[in-house]
C-alpha cells in the first residue's frame, strides 16, 4: 500500500509518500480502498507542526476520506464489500458528549489518518455516504460538514426564517451555507473578495459584505436584519472577529465557535454576551450519529458540497500549498481517479 506520512521535520515539503505493509484487518476491521480525500485547515496545521503543540513524525495525516469497502472482519455487520463509506473525524465518538477518551481518537492527530490508498478502520468509525453525492463530494463531509451541522442544527437549533452570519468562503462556511438554506434560513456571508461573494450569492446567500471595504461588518449585519441582529454566527476568525460577532448578534442568539484563524486571545466585550442573553458554544466537529443525521438531510434536501479544486493523489503536497494560499472557495479535494471519479 502507499501512504503519506509526516517527515522528520514540520513542513509541506517534508511530507513523504512511502510504500508500507498492509494493516492487519482484525475482527471488527473494515478495509477500504480510498478514492477521495479533502483537506481542512487543521490538517495544514498538523503538517506544519502548529496544531496542538505536538508534532508526530511518521503520522499519516488527514481525517476526511471516502472509499469502497474491499474486506470486512468476521464480526462486522454494518458494512459489506462494495459499500461506499466515509471516515468519521473522531474514530471512537459514536454518540453522546465528547469526552477526553473520545477526543484522543481524532484521525490524523491522535491516531493515524487516512491519506493512504488503503486504510483499515473499525466499523464503528465509518458511515455510509449519501447516494446522491460523488466520492469527491462525500469526502468533504467528515470534518467541515459535521461541524456545520452540529453548529447550526444540533447546537443553535436553526429554524426557518432565522438569520445566519457566516465568515469567509472556506470549507465550513460553504457547508454551512448549504445546510442553512435547506433549513429555510437567510444567510449573510463575509469575504475580502467580491468575486467570492458573488459566487456565494449564486449559491443562495441573501446578503454579502466585503470586510476589507466595510470593516464594520457587524453594523451591516444589523442593517440587514432591520436592527434586530442575526440569530446565529458561525465564528471561524477568533481574536479579530469575535467582538464583532457578539455585536452583530440578536438577543438570545447563538455564536458557534469553530476556529481561531486570526488568533486565540480576543478582547471580548462580555457585556454583549450577558446583556443579550446570548450563548457561545465551542464546536469540535461531532459524533457519528450526527454525521449520519446530516447525511439523511443531505439526501432529502439534495444539498451539494462546494468543491474548489481537485488534486491527484501524487499531488497531495500541492493541495496543502493551495490550502496555505487561502485562495480556495469551498473544499480542496484529493482524488485517485481524477475529477470524474464517482
Amino acid at each position: 500500500m502507499q501512504r503519506y506520512v509526516l517527515g522528520q521535520a514540520p513542513g509541506i515539503d517534508q511530507l513523504r509518500l512511502e510504500e508500507a505493509s498492509e494493516t492487519e484487518l482484525g475482527m471488527d476491521g473494515v478495509r477500504v480502498e480510498m478514492r477521495a480525500w479533502s483537506l481542512n485547515y487543521r490538517d495544514l496545521m498538523v503538517v506544519k507542526g502548529t496544531y496542538g503543540g505536538r508534532y508526530q513524525p511518521g503520522l499519516i495525516p488527514l481525517s476526511d476520506g471516502v472509499g469502497h469497502v474491499i474486506e470486512v472482519g468476521s464480526t462486522v455487520t454494518r458494512f459489506k464489500v462494495g459499500d461506499r463509506v466515509a471516515s468519521c473525524f473522531f474514530r471512537d465518538w459514536i454518540e453522546g458528549p465528547l469526552t477526553p477518551v473520545k477526543a484522543k481518537t481524532a484521525l490524523g492527530g491522535g491516531v493515524p489518518g487516512v491519506l493512504a490508498d488503503r486504510v483499515v478502520l473499525p466499523e464503528h468509525g465509518l458511515v455510509h455516504v449519501p447516494e446522491s453525492l460523488s466520492d469527491l463530494e462525500a469526502a468533504t463531509l467528515p470534518c467541515a460538514g459535521v461541524t456545520a451541522w452540529n453548529a447550526l442544527i444540533d447546537t443553535a437549533v436553526l429554524r426557518p426564517g432565522q438569520t445566519v452570519l457566516l465568515q469567509g468562503t472556506g470549507g465550513v462556511s460553504m457547508q454551512a451555507l448549504g445546510i442553512a438554506k435547506a433549513a429555510g434560513a437567510r444567510v449573510m456571508i463575509t469575504s475580502s473578495s467580491n468575486e467570492k461573494l458573488e459566487r456565494a450569492k449564486q449559491l443562495g446567500a441573501e446578503a454579502t459584505v466585503n470586510y476589507r471595504e466595510q470593516p464594520e461588518w457587524d453594523r451591516a449585519a444589523y442593517e440587514w436584519t432591520g436592527g434586530r441582529g442575526v440569530d446565529v454566527v458561525v465564528e471561524v476568525g477568533g481574536a479579530d472577529t469575535l467582538p464583532k460577532s457578539l455585536r452583530s448578534l440578536t438577543y438570545g442568539g447563538n455564536i458557534a465557535v469553530i476556529g481561531v484563524l486570526t488568533g486565540a486571545n480576543p478582547e471580548m466585550p462580555l457585556p454583549y454576551l450577558f446583556s443579550k442573553n446570548a450563548r457561545m458554544t465551542g464546536i469540535y466537529v461531532g459524533s457519528r450519529l450526527q454525521f449520519e443525521a446530516m447525511n439523511r438531510a443531505i439526501e432529502q434536501n439534495k444539498i451539494r458540497p462546494v468543491i474548489d479544486r481537485v488534486f491527484e493523489f501524487e499531488e497531495a503536497a500541492d493541495a496543502f500549498r493551495h490550502m496555505e494560499s487561502g485562495s480556495h472557495f469551498g473544499k480542496i479535494v484529493i482524488s485517485r481517479k481524477g475529477p470524474e471519479a464517482k
